[in-house]
């Protein structure tokens, strides 16, 4: 599959912007429930824990997105 430009109200924004928008929109969700259930605290270091989940998840959508 081949990756276009987006256009929003006359401006072309990258795909790549796109996916990691909707990325970080995902990885909202996943960190909140992950707190709920109390995974989030067992983690050495929180914020990287965040910073893999997020990398994660944009691969994951670049992934989807290319097949």
């Amino acid at each position: 599959m081949r990756y276009v430009e987006l256009d929003i109200f006359g401006v072309f924004v990258s795909p790549v912007a796109a996916m990691m928008l909707a990325a970080f929109v995902i990885f909202i969700g996943l960190r909140r429930i992950a707190r709920w259930c109390g995974i989030w605290h067992r983690f050495w270091h929180p914020a990287l824990a965040g910073m893999a989940l997020y990398v994660i998840v944009v691969s994951a959508i670049v992934i989807g997105v290319g097949r």
